[in-house]
């Protein structure tokens, strides 16, 4: 799995990211183009404790550990057309543009950061994760989604 702490990474996926058009349709699923990258966002505000999103109670967090969390954090690429969690539905249109930046700046601002920022820190449905987990989280998941729309 490619690292997404890595700058060279993070501006690989950025120009991935920069390839998109708002009318780029995708090879599988339902999602819009601008959809997709505030989708996409919905991990990085959940790392950040931002977007309002609600905590898991304790036992949906029990069971998000026991039963998601290795798909999630694992280095297995994820299937198409997997449930989507209710936190990540973006139902409502989109502005591309605006959910473009939004998306860059996150993964800058990651970058920046760096794995050890993220070592040990909680994630909301999963408690703690390594600096490894982290990666696997915010990478398999924008690489599945990029693949998706075929960038």
């Amino acid at each position: 799995m490619k690292d997404i702490f890595d700058p060279a990474v993070t501006e690989e996926l950025i120009g991935r990211i920069l390839t998109l058009e708002p009318e780029t349709r995708p090879l599988w699923g339902r999602m819009s183009a601008p959809q997709m990258l505030a989708h996409c966002c919905v991990s990085f505000e959940l790392a950040y404790g931002e977007g309002g999103h609600p905590r898991p109670g304790p036992v949906a967090r029990l069971a998000l550990r026991a039963f998601v969390k290795q798909g999630v954090v694992g280095e297995k690429p994820y299937r198409k057309n997997l449930p989507t969690a209710p936190v990540f539905r973006i139902r409502d249109e989109r502005d591309f543009g605006r959910e473009r930046e939004r998306l860059i700046g996150y993964l800058r601002r990651t970058s920046e950061l760096g794995a050890d920022h993220f070592d040990g820190r909680d994630y909301p449905s999963f408690g703690r994760l390594t600096k490894t987990e982290w990666n696997n989280l915010f990478y398999k998941h924008l690489d599945h989604h990029l693949t998706q729309f075929g960038v």
